[in-house]
Protein backbone atom coordinates (compact mmCIF):
# COMPACT_ATOMS: atom_id res chain seq x y z
CA UNK A 1 0.00 0.00 0.00
CA UNK A 2 1.04 3.62 -0.88
CA UNK A 3 1.57 6.24 1.75
CA UNK A 4 2.21 9.87 1.50
CA UNK A 5 6.04 10.62 2.51
CA UNK A 6 7.88 13.62 3.15
CA UNK A 7 11.13 13.93 1.60
CA UNK A 8 14.18 16.09 2.45
CA UNK A 9 15.97 16.76 -0.84
CA UNK A 10 19.80 17.24 -0.27
CA UNK A 11 21.63 19.22 -3.05
CA UNK A 12 25.50 18.64 -3.60
CA UNK A 13 27.91 19.97 -5.86
CA UNK A 14 32.04 18.75 -5.74
CA UNK A 15 31.04 17.45 -2.49
CA UNK A 16 30.04 19.53 -0.85
CA UNK A 17 26.05 20.63 0.32
CA UNK A 18 23.91 23.36 -1.17
CA UNK A 19 20.46 25.14 -1.30
CA UNK A 20 19.47 26.78 -4.28
CA UNK A 21 16.95 30.07 -5.26
CA UNK A 22 15.35 29.10 -8.64
CA UNK A 23 18.04 26.64 -9.53
CA UNK A 24 20.39 29.71 -9.15
CA UNK A 25 23.13 31.58 -6.43
CA UNK A 26 23.81 28.17 -4.70
CA UNK A 27 24.52 28.74 -1.03
CA UNK A 28 27.18 26.15 0.81
CA UNK A 29 25.26 24.77 3.99
CA UNK A 30 28.00 21.78 5.06
CA UNK A 31 28.93 18.64 4.91
CA UNK A 32 26.37 15.86 3.22
CA UNK A 33 27.64 13.04 5.02
CA UNK A 34 26.88 14.91 8.57
CA UNK A 35 23.53 15.84 6.88
CA UNK A 36 22.59 12.42 6.33
CA UNK A 37 23.64 11.41 9.92
CA UNK A 38 21.43 13.75 11.29
CA UNK A 39 18.25 12.75 9.54
CA UNK A 40 18.99 9.16 10.52
CA UNK A 41 18.44 9.97 13.70
CA UNK A 42 15.11 12.07 12.81
CA UNK A 43 13.91 8.70 10.69
CA UNK A 44 13.24 10.35 7.49
CA UNK A 45 10.55 8.44 5.19
CA UNK A 46 13.30 8.99 2.62
CA UNK A 47 16.27 11.10 0.84
CA UNK A 48 16.43 12.40 -2.59
CA UNK A 49 19.71 13.31 -3.42
CA UNK A 50 20.54 15.52 -6.45
CA UNK A 51 24.34 16.73 -8.02
CA UNK A 52 23.27 19.92 -9.36
CA UNK A 53 26.56 20.33 -11.38
CA UNK A 54 27.20 16.61 -12.57
CA UNK A 55 24.77 16.91 -15.56
CA UNK A 56 25.55 20.45 -16.31
CA UNK A 57 29.19 20.16 -16.70
CA UNK A 58 29.07 16.62 -18.52
CA UNK A 59 30.96 14.57 -15.85
CA UNK A 60 30.41 11.56 -14.36
CA UNK A 61 28.79 11.64 -10.34
CA UNK A 62 30.75 11.62 -7.26
CA UNK A 63 30.87 7.59 -6.75
CA UNK A 64 33.04 7.81 -3.46
CA UNK A 65 30.41 10.50 -2.39
CA UNK A 66 27.57 8.51 -3.21
CA UNK A 67 29.16 5.21 -1.91
CA UNK A 68 29.68 6.78 1.16
CA UNK A 69 26.15 8.36 1.53
CA UNK A 70 24.44 5.01 0.75
CA UNK A 71 26.74 3.75 3.65
CA UNK A 72 25.50 6.30 6.01
CA UNK A 73 21.81 5.94 4.98
CA UNK A 74 19.34 4.18 6.64
CA UNK A 75 16.37 5.23 4.69
CA UNK A 76 15.46 4.53 1.48
CA UNK A 77 17.87 6.73 -1.12
CA UNK A 78 17.11 8.28 -4.50
CA UNK A 79 20.15 10.04 -6.79
CA UNK A 80 19.92 12.19 -9.65
CA UNK A 81 22.63 14.30 -11.69
CA UNK A 82 24.80 13.00 -13.88
CA UNK A 83 23.28 9.66 -14.97
CA UNK A 84 23.49 9.79 -18.97
CA UNK A 85 24.20 5.96 -19.12
CA UNK A 86 22.89 2.41 -18.35
CA UNK A 87 26.62 1.90 -17.35
CA UNK A 88 26.42 4.59 -14.74
CA UNK A 89 22.93 3.81 -13.78
CA UNK A 90 23.71 0.01 -13.36
CA UNK A 91 26.77 1.55 -10.68
CA UNK A 92 24.24 3.47 -8.85
CA UNK A 93 22.10 0.53 -8.10
CA UNK A 94 25.31 -1.51 -7.18
CA UNK A 95 26.73 1.05 -4.51
CA UNK A 96 23.28 0.10 -2.86
CA UNK A 97 20.89 3.77 -4.27
CA UNK A 98 17.05 2.09 -4.21
CA UNK A 99 16.48 5.08 -7.18
CA UNK A 100 17.92 7.21 -9.85
CA UNK A 101 16.68 9.99 -10.36
CA UNK A 102 16.74 10.74 -14.60
CA UNK A 103 16.27 14.61 -15.96
CA UNK A 104 18.25 15.24 -19.27
CA UNK A 105 18.70 11.36 -20.01
CA UNK A 106 15.22 10.98 -19.88
CA UNK A 107 14.80 13.70 -23.08
CA UNK A 108 18.05 13.47 -24.86
CA UNK A 109 18.34 9.66 -24.24
CA UNK A 110 15.14 7.68 -24.02
CA UNK A 111 15.95 4.65 -24.89
CA UNK A 112 18.40 4.66 -21.73
CA UNK A 113 15.67 4.97 -19.27
CA UNK A 114 13.93 2.09 -21.52
CA UNK A 115 16.67 -0.23 -20.76
CA UNK A 116 16.78 1.00 -17.49
CA UNK A 117 13.48 -0.15 -16.57
CA UNK A 118 13.63 -3.66 -18.13
CA UNK A 119 17.02 -3.98 -15.98
CA UNK A 120 16.74 -3.09 -12.62
CA UNK A 121 12.79 -2.65 -12.62
CA UNK A 122 10.39 0.73 -13.03
CA UNK A 123 10.49 1.05 -9.37
CA UNK A 124 14.14 1.93 -9.31
CA UNK A 125 13.67 4.51 -11.86
CA UNK A 126 12.32 8.41 -11.36
CA UNK A 127 11.84 10.45 -14.21
CA UNK A 128 12.16 14.43 -13.62
CA UNK A 129 9.72 16.96 -14.93
CA UNK A 130 11.37 20.17 -13.83
CA UNK A 131 8.99 22.94 -14.69
CA UNK A 132 9.27 27.03 -14.84
CA UNK A 133 6.58 29.47 -16.42
CA UNK A 134 7.86 31.07 -19.61
CA UNK A 135 7.03 33.20 -22.17
CA UNK A 136 4.95 36.36 -22.53
CA UNK A 137 1.40 34.50 -21.52
CA UNK A 138 3.69 32.59 -18.83
CA UNK A 139 3.12 29.13 -19.34
CA UNK A 140 4.02 26.17 -18.11
CA UNK A 141 7.10 25.14 -19.77
CA UNK A 142 9.49 21.12 -19.00
CA UNK A 143 13.32 22.03 -18.98
CA UNK A 144 16.11 20.54 -18.84
CA UNK A 145 19.91 21.08 -17.71
CA UNK A 146 18.97 23.05 -14.96
CA UNK A 147 16.47 24.68 -16.27
CA UNK A 148 18.43 25.81 -19.08
CA UNK A 149 16.73 24.34 -22.18
CA UNK A 150 13.38 24.27 -23.13
CA UNK A 151 12.00 20.60 -24.37
CA UNK A 152 8.88 22.41 -26.02
CA UNK A 153 6.75 20.13 -24.14
CA UNK A 154 4.18 21.49 -21.20
CA UNK A 155 3.90 19.60 -18.05
CA UNK A 156 1.09 17.42 -19.19
CA UNK A 157 2.70 16.26 -22.24
CA UNK A 158 6.16 15.80 -20.27
CA UNK A 159 4.47 13.91 -17.71
CA UNK A 160 2.91 11.53 -20.46
CA UNK A 161 6.37 11.48 -22.20
CA UNK A 162 8.14 9.89 -18.55
CA UNK A 163 5.50 7.36 -18.63
CA UNK A 164 5.61 5.72 -21.84
CA UNK A 165 9.87 5.12 -21.59
CA UNK A 166 8.68 3.33 -18.44
CA UNK A 167 9.18 5.09 -15.59
CA UNK A 168 7.85 4.15 -12.05
CA UNK A 169 7.68 7.69 -10.54
CA UNK A 170 7.83 11.25 -11.52
CA UNK A 171 9.41 14.25 -8.84
CA UNK A 172 7.98 17.34 -10.31
CA UNK A 173 9.99 20.25 -9.62
CA UNK A 174 9.12 23.52 -10.16
CA UNK A 175 11.52 26.10 -11.04
CA UNK A 176 9.89 29.13 -10.08
CA UNK A 177 9.47 28.31 -6.72
CA UNK A 178 12.66 26.63 -5.83
CA UNK A 179 13.84 27.98 -2.57
CA UNK A 180 11.17 30.88 -1.95
CA UNK A 181 9.17 29.17 0.55
CA UNK A 182 5.99 30.72 -0.75
CA UNK A 183 3.26 27.93 -0.92
CA UNK A 184 3.41 24.93 -3.57
CA UNK A 185 1.64 25.85 -6.49
CA UNK A 186 -1.57 23.71 -6.60
CA UNK A 187 -2.76 24.20 -9.79
CA UNK A 188 0.55 22.83 -11.40
CA UNK A 189 0.16 20.10 -8.57
CA UNK A 190 -4.03 18.89 -9.49
CA UNK A 191 -2.87 19.06 -13.21
CA UNK A 192 -0.32 16.43 -12.63
CA UNK A 193 -2.11 14.80 -10.02
CA UNK A 194 -5.19 14.10 -12.52
CA UNK A 195 -3.08 12.95 -15.72
CA UNK A 196 -0.75 10.71 -14.33
CA UNK A 197 -1.31 7.04 -13.18
CA UNK A 198 2.12 6.52 -11.07
CA UNK A 199 3.72 7.92 -7.73
CA UNK A 200 3.66 11.76 -7.79
CA UNK A 201 6.62 13.53 -5.86
CA UNK A 202 6.61 17.53 -5.83
CA UNK A 203 9.57 19.50 -4.89
CA UNK A 204 9.24 23.34 -4.76
CA UNK A 205 7.99 25.85 -2.69
CA UNK A 206 7.42 24.27 0.90
CA UNK A 207 7.92 27.05 3.33
CA UNK A 208 6.27 25.80 6.34
CA UNK A 209 5.03 22.10 7.64
CA UNK A 210 1.22 23.19 7.35
CA UNK A 211 2.17 23.94 3.39
CA UNK A 212 2.97 19.94 3.44
CA UNK A 213 0.00 19.31 5.66
CA UNK A 214 -2.22 21.23 3.10
CA UNK A 215 -0.99 18.98 0.21
CA UNK A 216 -0.95 15.88 2.08
CA UNK A 217 -4.78 16.90 2.97
CA UNK A 218 -6.13 17.60 -0.73
CA UNK A 219 -4.45 15.01 -2.64
CA UNK A 220 -3.84 12.18 0.23
CA UNK A 221 -1.25 10.01 -1.66
CA UNK A 222 1.67 11.84 -2.36
CA UNK A 223 5.17 11.97 -1.94
CA UNK A 224 6.22 15.65 -0.58
CA UNK A 225 9.43 16.95 -0.97
CA UNK A 226 11.45 20.31 0.69
CA UNK A 227 15.14 21.43 0.45
CA UNK A 228 14.85 24.92 2.25
CA UNK A 229 12.75 24.11 5.44
CA UNK A 230 14.83 21.13 6.35
CA UNK A 231 17.88 22.89 6.18
CA UNK A 232 17.11 26.65 7.64
CA UNK A 233 15.58 27.74 10.38
CA UNK A 234 14.13 30.96 11.15
CA UNK A 235 13.46 34.27 9.60
CA UNK A 236 17.00 34.77 9.12
CA UNK A 237 17.41 31.34 7.47
CA UNK A 238 19.90 30.13 10.02
CA UNK A 239 21.75 26.83 8.98
CA UNK A 240 20.12 23.68 11.40
CA UNK A 241 18.83 20.12 9.71
CA UNK A 242 15.54 19.59 11.26
CA UNK A 243 12.94 17.17 10.52
CA UNK A 244 9.14 16.86 12.35
CA UNK A 245 9.35 14.38 14.74
CA UNK A 246 6.95 11.40 15.02
CA UNK A 247 4.01 13.34 16.74
CA UNK A 248 4.41 16.41 14.33
CA UNK A 249 4.78 13.54 11.38
CA UNK A 250 1.42 11.96 12.40
CA UNK A 251 -0.38 14.96 12.29
CA UNK A 252 1.17 15.62 9.03
CA UNK A 253 0.30 12.57 7.21
CA UNK A 254 -2.90 12.08 8.71
CA UNK A 255 -4.88 13.71 5.77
Amino acid sequence: MLNSRIIPTLLISEGDLYKTVNFKCPKYIGDPLNTVRILNEKEVDELIVIDITATRNNTSPDWDLIKHISRECRMPLCYGGGLNSLERIEKLISLGVEKAAIGFAAFKYPQIVEEAVKNFGRQSIVGVLDIKKTGFKKRYQSMVLNGSLKTNMDAIEYARHLMNIGVGEILLQNIDLDGRMNGFDIELISKLYENVDIPLTVLGGAGSLNDIKKLIEKFKIIGVAAGSIFVFKGKHKAVLINYPDTDQKKILLSG
